[in-house]
């Protein structure tokens, strides 16, 4: 099979979305496909040409006002167009598509191509975060118009499909993600790195994601007040120099990836997170996987992934003070985190991204029957065709 992944943004820029790209193309060298990665510019033009089986086409970008890391591609539909019908995919690979999914998405629907979209960004609600809540419909009117495009749309939660299905967005199906078990494992608990983070012994309380708005980052600052804990946060972004000041005895670690991630999450007696915007929240089953406990909204994708009082605790995400409140009540009861680690471990073994990615070539080969099978439409292009 050959797949076209197109990206809103790839290495050497790291979150979610470029964390699934990468296990995908992973899986498809090692099951023989063929692929290729198109993906915005990074900031200052740097990045791979290529990763595993795939080349990395780049197009022009600009950036984010407000937030240069995050690239928006200026490449029209008829650049995409021509990459695509150079390369002559099976399938085109949408990875949480917005402004160059919305290009690329008319380039495959024009070349009659099937198209496969991962809905995992709320990106809509990030309006209001950001100072502009006149643009959550207008962001959302897009959302529809291009998922319904899509011959599939996978959603990562239940919250995600029902949010979508309000919205208006057909052929919806699940797809989760899946978790390194190798990587991310209680083993990796280092207690040198415990004693540095805390060397009074204290509970060690720990969060991993970007600092900015949308994460609700500001309700870190509550932890401030925790009794008998020392707060870590990994990561970095526009936030940080707000949470520094508001959190001065924590740990800023900044960036981290590969096993120093691994190593700091299984160093964690609890994991914390206070975004309410998440479809999926890989870094619940990241700690999960390392055996530590979770504090997280009841909203989006962590209500799927925390079992509440067996694997975590989910709180209120428009009543911080119930997120404290949990939280302290974890950092008091080493027994139950002891207990609540080992569940956590357990809930995701099975998670494996082989198993998942092997669920994603089923709908890659579903997105093709239905173009084959749509009136009006043509064969699709490449080698199934």
């Amino acid at each position: 099979m050959r797949v076209a992944l197109v990206a809103e943004s790839f290495l050497p820029h790291a979150n979610g979305v470029t964390h699934s790209l990468m296990r995908v193309i992973e899986h498809l060298t090692q099951q023989g496909h063929e692929a290729i990665v198109i993906t915005p510019d990074p900031r200052g033009g740097h990045g791979p040409v290529r990763y595993g089986v795939a080349p990395v086409v780049r197009l022009p970008s600009v950036g984010w006002p407000g937030y240069p890391e995050v690239r928006v591609s200026v490449a029209t539909v008829g650049r995409v167009t021509r990459i695509l019908e150079d390369f002559t995919p099976d399938v085109v690979h949408l990875a949480s598509p917005l402004m160059l999914g919305w290009t690329a998405v008319r380039a495959a629907a024009a070349l009659n191509l099937p198209t496969v979209a991962i809905y995992q960004t709320e990106v809509p609600s990030y309006a209001a975060r950001y100072h502009a809540p006149w643009g959550e419909q207008l962001l959302w009117n897009r959302v529809r118009d291009l998922h319904s495009l899509a011959d599939v749309t996978l959603v990562p939660s239940t919250h995600a499909h029902d949010q979508l299905a309000h919205h208006g967005v057909p052929r919806l199906s699940r797809w989760g993600r899946g978790v390194d078990t190798r990587r991310f494992d209680p083993r990796r608990r280092d207690h040198d790195l415990r004693a540095r983070w805390a060397p009074a012994g204290e509970a060690i309380v720990g969060y991993v994601g970007r600092l900015a708005p949308e994460k609700r980052v500001e309700h870190l600052a509550l932890l401030a007040r925790l009794r008998g804990a020392r707060l870590v946060i990994v990561g970095d972004g526009p936030s940080r120099g707000e949470l520094e000041q508001a959190l001065p005895d924590a740990v800023f670690t900044g960036f981290l990836g590969g096993d120093a991630l691994a190593t700091a999450m299984a160093s964690f007696d609890t994991f914390v997170h206070c975004g309410d915007l998440e479809t999926f929240c890989q870094t619940i089953q990241e700690a999960h996987a390392s055996g530590v406990p979770v504090v997280a909204p009841r909203r989006g994708g962590p209500v799927d992934l925390v079992e509440e009082g067996v694997t975590g605790y989910l709180y209120d995400p428009d009543r911080p003070e119930e997120f404290f409140a949990r939280v302290q009540s974890v950092v008091d009861d080493a027994e139950w985190r002891d207990r609540a680690g080992a569940h956590a471990r357990d809930a995701v073994r099975d998670r494996t991204w082989d198993r998942i990615c092997d669920q994603l070539m089923g709908y890659y080969e579903e997105a093709i029957d239905t173009r084959r099978g749509a009136p009006g439409h043509g064969m699709a292009l490449g080698a199934s065709a």
